[in-house]
């Protein structure tokens, strides 16, 4: 991980939430870059506090251990890291930016665009910035792919799919429940692939938006996600980072594992969307195909923590009837979230930061309410059609 700019003091940093995305990510990044001094952990849970907590409060580094936000000083924190449940990140982002605290919010930053509307406000009231945390973008594999993109000429047509094999995270916890995590893996793993879409599709709406939603596999056992323990607390999200905490509900599941998308901007390109928590493939598979007027491009790789993965990455550009693999970097597990730190001091700095993430958050979730929306129109004319 990059040193400060000379410039630059260390930020001083809090931590919001104290699940498996705080502890296997975030903390453990934060307590040794250079760029960051950890000053305080927050969580209401008395469990989360004591996976963090020494004697008096406080871990080894000697960072103040929390129950609440309120009992943050805005004077003493630069910038509050948020990763607790996905229906807590607008309530808690807006209760630090109203205070003048900057937010890094792990995806997704909004479950609705009402949401979406509440941050913005927060962002004006306080007067700080709201950064969105989304690592995908920032993987090496990505980067080279946009890279390639240059060379496409215009960008028509982007196909997106993020499927596990196996990956249902916390089933019958909160992450499975509507409620509290605003849907399932449209949410979940599609906010990520339509984050890493923006560069290539710019900010333009999306004009049109259908898609189906399903859930075969996520009350089979053997669909579970492997690679952590969801007993005793929620996954972060593939990215496996994104909303930690432990479970706030328990018992059923009312989301889909499935979601397929059909989207069309307001200036004419086409995005097909497949995000799918589970599935009947060997391995977890992440794959993006770019279609422009001057060839196209495909990356295969696995995005996020799941051991059950590609052996490598892999690159691939079409062009006059002719494919050609394409170097691309290895890079260990995790190492986007070490690139996307790095970015944030000087982003606490720029004053074209405020605003940008709302910005694109109120593109992604509008996008996500309208395939939930073509999703159930469809459902509920299937089951009025008689029998």
């Amino acid at each position: 991980m990059s040193a400060p700019s000379p410039a630059l003091p260390p930020v001083r940093t809090a931590v919001i939430g104290l699940g498996w995305a705080a502890r296997s990510i975030w903390l453990p990044r934060l307590l040794r870059s250079p760029a960051f001094t950890v000053t305080a952990a927050v969580d209401p849970d008395e469990r989360g506090r004591a996976a963090v907590a020494g004697p008096q409060g406080a871990d080894a580094t000697g960072l103040s251990v929390l129950a609440a936000v309120a009992d943050l000083d805005p004077a003493e924190v630069d910038l509050a890291v948020v990763a607790v449940p996905n229906h807590l990140h607008c309530a808690v982002a807006c209760e630090l930016l109203t205070k003048g605290i900057p937010v890094f919010l792990e995806k997704p930053v909004c479950l609705t665009s009402e949401e979406a509307e509440r941050l913005a406000a927060a962002e004006r009231a306080g007067g700080a910035v709201l950064l969105a945390g989304s690592a995908a973008r920032y993987r090496a594999d990505v980067r080279g792919l946009y890279r390639v993109a240059e060379r496409l000429g215009e960008v028509r047509h982007v196909e997106l799919a993020w499927v596990r094999a196996r990956g249902v995270p916390d089933r019958g916890g909160w992450f499975t429940q509507r409620s509290l995590a605003g849907g399932g893996a449209l949410v979940d793993l599609g906010w990520h692939l339509l984050d890493i879409a923006v560069p290539l599709l710019g900010t333009a709406a999306f004009r049109h938006a259908i898609g189906t939603v399903s859930a075969d596999f996520i009350t089979q056992a053997s669909s579970r996600a492997a690679w952590r323990d969801d007993d005793n607390d929620a996954e972060g999200d593939d990215n496996d980072a994104g909303s930690g905490g432990d479970a706030a509900g328990g018992g059923g599941t009312d989301v889909e594992d499935t979601a397929r998308g059909f989207l069309v901007t307001d200036d004419g390109r086409s995005v097909v969307l497949h995000a799918g928590w589970a599935s009947h493939e060997a391995v977890d598979t992440t794959r993006v195909t770019v279609d422009g007027s001057a060839g196209s491009a495909t990356l295969r790789c696995t995005f996020g923590f799941s051991p059950n993965r590609l052996g490598r990455s892999a690159l691939t550009r079409t062009a006059d009837g002719t494919t050609r693999e394409l170097a691309v970097p290895t890079e260990r597990v995790g190492a986007e979230y070490d690139r996307q730190l790095a970015l944030l001091p000087d982003l606490l700095h720029d004053p074209a930061a405020r605003g940008r993430a709302i910005d694109e958050a109120r593109r992604t979730i509008g996008a996500i309410e309208r395939v939930y929306t073509s999703a159930r129109t469809v459902q509920e004319v299937r089951e009025s059609a008689p029998v």
